[in-house]
């Protein structure tokens, strides 16, 4: 049992490392990307190209279909098959993806005249229609090489993926620079389009083409998982990607601008307690119980570095927003900070999805975290008409602060030995959710 123990721990710690590197890479990266943006386009630019990447990838989060975490799960199981399923489950939600960013595209700038330059042409609109699609690809991909414990992959695509749109901007910025901020969204579905050229080529170098000819009878199984997935993952994803939204609606573009650069910034912290608990859900797919016995190592974990990383960026907050400009550093230093504290409930709620989902109860999980997400939503905005990006932040924090309040319970259960979790989690989950079975 001490050897096993040792073997998942260091599973654990090399593929969440190979999640945090990537994580540092792509958010390294990416702040000297939105630098290089800040000093070369106005606020309003940049503060359009932010909300429609995160509407982007907002949309090929849906267009998903749950497939990516479906497939962290299944791979391991499904070693004969697992050519057929990763090219069958990209080009669905490449597919679906594509479908949503098109209509996005048309009618969002009837709803809000800040996203008025997505139909300012066919290049404007097709463009975004593309860059939903291949951010559905790339998510689904991200999760299959981790689903193969093969996280080094992911870590080479998202480095690609940074440097191509880094270079890309920097390459055609200054020559294709205009108001609406169109060209940095060029630059994005550039980067991310070599980035899977490069990854797809690596993958299918080692097999014949026909190992991953696309089966789409193989889909119909897993219809019933994959939507239970897809419910857990918007309920995750939907508060942030949904946020610059938000601020571009309520508030304006600039306002969008500051606040983007903030919540990049904020990704520094967030990246470790996701990494841990998102390799604790794949080493638990084949052994539910092993998990069970690390739950403490991980949490312990996330505190410690939680708290390095978060104590750096509340002191550091002023001077690195100064370097996107002054107005950055005016309108978001205090909303920066005040973001930083949602780290601390936010490894409560890592560890909660990670339990829904080694233990496959989606459907329960996935409705308290979608209940989560709205009530994130509806603070956050209350927040922000009543006080700004400061009051925005605080009402982010607090919503936050109370899912971690309802989730902390069956955290604690989940962290028990495991001949206790099974009769002490279910209870508390299904209380929570007013459900008697999963």
């Amino acid at each position: 049992m001490h050897v096993f123990g040792d073997r998942v721990n260091r599973a654990i710690v090399s593929n969440a490392s190979s999640l945090v590197g990537t994580q540092l890479v792509t958010s390294g990266l990416g702040f000297l990307f939105w630098l290089v943006a800040a000093r070369w386009f106005s606020p309003a630019a940049v503060g359009f190209a932010a909300a429609a990447i995160s509407a982007m990838t907002l949309l090929g989060t849906f267009g998903m279909l749950g497939l990516g975490t479906l497939l962290m799960g299944e791979l391991p199981r499904r070693r004969h098959l697992r050519g057929p399923l990763i090219t069958t489950s990209l080009i669905a939600a490449g597919a679906v993806a594509a479908c949503l960013g098109l209509v996005f595209a048309v009618l969002a700038p009837h709803l809000s005249r800040e996203f008025l330059p997505l139909l300012a042409g066919v290049q404007a609109t097709t463009l975004f229609t593309l860059g939903v699609g291949l951010a559905a690809i790339s998510l689904v991909l991200d999760s299959v090489v981790i689903g193969l414990l093969r996280g080094h992959l992911q870590l080479g695509r998202n480095a690609v993926f940074a440097l191509a749109k880094l270079g890309a901007l920097l390459a055609v910025g200054r020559w294709f620079g205009d108001s609406m901020g169109l060209a940095i969204l060029m630059t994005w579905v550039l980067g991310n389009f070599l980035s899977l050229a490069v990854i797809g080529g690596l993958l299918l170098r080692d097999t014949s083409g026909a190992e991953y000819r696309p089966q789409l009878r193989l889909l119909r199984g897993l219809a019933g998982p994959a939507l239970a997935h897809h419910l857990l993952n918007l309920a995750i994803q939907f508060p942030g990607l949904a946020l610059p939204v938000l601020v571009t609606v309520i508030l304006s573009t600039r306002m969008n601008a500051a606040f983007y650069v903030a919540w990049n910034v904020l990704a520094f912290l967030f990246v470790v307690p996701t990494a841990l608990t998102n390799v604790l859900y794949a080493v638990g797919s084949a052994s539910p119980t092993a998990p069970t016995q690390k739950m403490r190592f991980t949490l312990l974990m996330s505190l410690l570095l939680s708290l390095l990383a978060s104590g750096l960026i509340v002191a550091g907050a002023d001077p690195v927003l100064r370097l996107f400009g002054h107005s950055y550093a005016q309108q978001a230093t205090w909303t920066l900070r005040i973001l930083a504290l949602g780290v601390f409930p936010m490894i409560i709620k890592t560890h909660f999805i990670a339990i829904c989902r080694i233990h496959r109860r989606l459907l329960a999980g996935g409705l308290l975290l979608l209940v989560g997400a709205l009530a994130e939503l509806l603070a956050a905005g209350l927040g922000a008409i009543h006080g700004g990006l400061s009051g925005l932040a605080l009402g982010w924090v607090a919503a936050v602060c109370l899912e971690a309040v309802i989730m902390a319970p069956a955290v604690y259960r989940g962290s028990l030995p495991a001949q206790l979790v099974r009769t002490a989690f279910q209870p508390a989950i299904a209380g929570a959710t007013g459900e008697t079975t999963w």
